[in-house]
């Protein structure tokens, strides 16, 4: 049995991390191509001029025009080449870093977020949109950043709300990790080679994956909310610190050597609904994993765990905790064949899922969740 793990070259997290930015710059050359937004660049000013000044380096800045776009990848691969950039910077949130991804193509790649909403930092993919915002392409490239820089000063001045999200995100990691346990299906750590077309993925995930997911789990029960009140005063943490890595590291490990299911094949499904536009992709996924535990008819002990959870950091438990106060059974059938797509994640589940079995799982867990609010408020109150 063929099976595969990868990872960044270099992790490095710690407070005020970013003035050693210029350190990892030197281990590739003297400049580097800074893909940013512009706030996020002004709220981190001080520390690049301190790095670029102590190690010597230059930041060419990108004008980045906010788009992970074919058009937008292919102007600054070309400003890049015409400043003599010796490697790429995304810092900043998931449109920034994929875009990053997108103009490195696997080389001389640092990723420097500057919140902790998602696991993809570390990941050797990226999602590719139109110049309009519309969903393009996935990407993959032949290796993970070689640097994958977190400073937690930054992540803990950010609204909370993102690194709640990044715990909704990391929350499906153990879970469908577990589904591809399973069910022996292939995980997305098999040999990259570009775009979705050209996709070489057959591989299994390893113990190594599925132990970081599953530590992943334990440490988000374990200070999530501590991690939480911590940043809601923008204070760093030894609970911060800990959720932050499950957010960025072990999710993002266990997401891509672990596999994915049905949670977030089921987010995938609910981004039809208008009214979930507004709502993170974390944010998404933390019901998606519900979802997902409907679908697998899994202990109930283990979903109460899972709610708890959820309400205690405000993580989403129905639809209507993600914009959508009603559902048609019409709309309902239409986020569960969208989920159900033949190249989506919820295959990986260890049984047939069908477009039904789904819409009925994710019209179970709004029903659940629902209820246990109600149960726990009257639960508190008398």
């Amino acid at each position: 049995m063929r099976k595969a793990f990868i990872c960044p070259t270099k992790y490095v997290q710690g407070e005020n991390e970013l003035v050693n930015l210029g350190y990892f710059v030197k281990t590739f050359g003297t400049s580097a191509l800074l893909i940013a937004h512009p706030d996020d660049i002004k709220r981190v000013k001080a520390k690049l001029s301190e790095t670029a000044e102590k190690y010597g380096v230059t930041f060419v800045e990108s004008d980045f025009h906010g788009e992970c776009s074919r058009e937008e990848v292919e102007r600054l691969q070309q400003l890049a080449s015409e400043k003599g950039c010796h490697c790429t910077i995304g810092l900043g949130g998931g449109k920034a870093i994929d875009t990053a991804k997108c103009v490195a193509m696997g080389d001389a790649l640092i990723i420097c977020p500057t919140i902790a909403a998602t696991d993809a930092p570390t990941s050797h993919s990226a999602v590719l949109y139109t110049p309009e915002g519309a969903f393009d392409d996935y990407a993959y490239f032949k290796q993970n950043p070689g640097v994958v820089l977190i400073d937690t000063t930054v992540i803990a001045n950010a609204p909370s709300r993102f690194l709640v999200s990044g715990m909704g995100d990391a929350l499906s990691t153990y879970f469908e990790a577990r589904a591809n346990v399973k069910s022996f299906a292939n995980v997305n750590a098999g040999l990259p080679c570009g775009y979705r077309e050209g996709f070489c993925d057959e591989a299994k995930g390893t113990n190594a994956a599925f132990a970081l997911a599953s530590l992943c789990y334990q440490t988000l029960l374990q200070d999530g909310v501590k991690a939480k009140i911590a940043c809601d005063s923008n204070r760093v943490t030894a609970a911060l610190e800990n959720i932050i890595e499950a957010n960025i590291l072990l999710s993002g490990l266990g997401f891509e050597s672990g596999g994915l299911a049905a949670a977030h094949a089921i987010h995938d499904g609910l981004t039809i609904l208008e009214g979930t536009h507004k709502y993170y992709h974390g944010e998404k996924v933390a019901f998606g994993t519900l979802a997902q535990l409907m679908l697998e008819n899994a202990p109930m002990e283990e979903i109460k765990e899972v709610l708890d959870f959820c309400l205690s950091v405000g993580l989403p438990v129905s639809l209507a905790d993600i914009g959508v106060e009603s559902i048609t059974e019409e709309e309902l059938m239409e986020v569960a064949k969208k989920a159900c797509i033949p190249e989506e994640s919820i295959h990986a589940m260890p049984f047939p899922v069908t477009i039904e079995s789904a819409a009925a799982a994710i019209k179970a867990a709004d029903e659940l969740g629902r209820a246990y609010k109600t149960e726990k408020f009257v639960r508190i109150v008398g």
